[in-house]
């Protein structure tokens, strides 16, 4: 497979990619969306990201809008299959589709990097010091006391969510390195038409969610 050396831009239309189902038995593609309609792709890190959970939790919320424009959402994450499946008995995502992809096969044909975490060393998007994580806010209304750099409030979720990372989520976890994140709305065609990414920003999009409103206002425009 041939893979993006950066994010997707509207226009790109993404390779095929065949994962593990986690909502349903057997596999998803991305093909079986193409020539029959619009789908919102969220390529997540594994569960054992508090804020990936939360927005795999947003898609869910989102997706009966979405649905009555004829687009359909999948959430992939990096977990392996039968842990995914294990942490959505307890927490549905009811009529949300979801894959498992613990190779991050989606996310480096979707042209979103694994992050290099250094010490004091930034070149964005490849690499990333912690001396500029650390000035990094994150805000999580009602859920967070104040902004917090990235590090401090994943903790401080983490231990709200009560989350027991198990030995699935520690197989997918690459030592000094973090995988970015992107949603992308792709069209009946398969072409992306809209995104939203960690990549941008140089940092500022780390851990955000995306803007709901502008979403809605894409997919319109995608649907009609």
């Amino acid at each position: 497979m041939r893979y993006a050396v950066q994010p997707l831009q509207p226009g790109d239309r993404p390779p095929n990619v065949v994962l593990d189902a986690v909502s349903r038995d057997g596999t998803i593609a991305l093909d079986e969306f193409r020539g029959r309609s619009p789908v919102l792709i969220g390529l997540f890190r594994g569960l054992l990201c508090p804020f990936c959970r939360r927005h795999v939790a947003a898609m869910a919320q989102l997706n009966p809008a979405l649905r009555e424009k004829g687009i359909h959402s999948l959430a992939v994450v990096n977990t392996p299959v039968e842990r995914a499946r294990l942490y959505f008995r307890y927490h549905p995502i009811s009529g949300l589709l979801a894959a498992s992809d613990p190779e991050r096969v989606s996310h480096r044909a979707f042209g979103l990097p694994l992050l290099e975490i250094t010490e004091n060393e930034t070149d964005w998007p490849s690499k990333v010091g912690m001396d500029m994580v650390m000035t990094m806010r994150v805000e999580q209304p009602g859920e967070l006391p104040e902004p917090m750099n990235p590090a401090a409030a994943g903790d401080l979720l983490n231990e709200k969510d009560g989350y027991e990372i198990m030995e699935a989520d520690q197989q997918v976890r690459v030592p000094g390195h973090l995988q970015l994140v992107g949603q992308f709305l792709l069209d009946r065609d398969g072409v992306v038409r809209w995104s939203f990414t960690e990549v941008e920003g140089e940092g500022r999009n780390m851990c955000r969610a995306l803007n709901p409103e502008e979403l809605i206002s894409a997919a319109a425009q995608v649907a009609s």
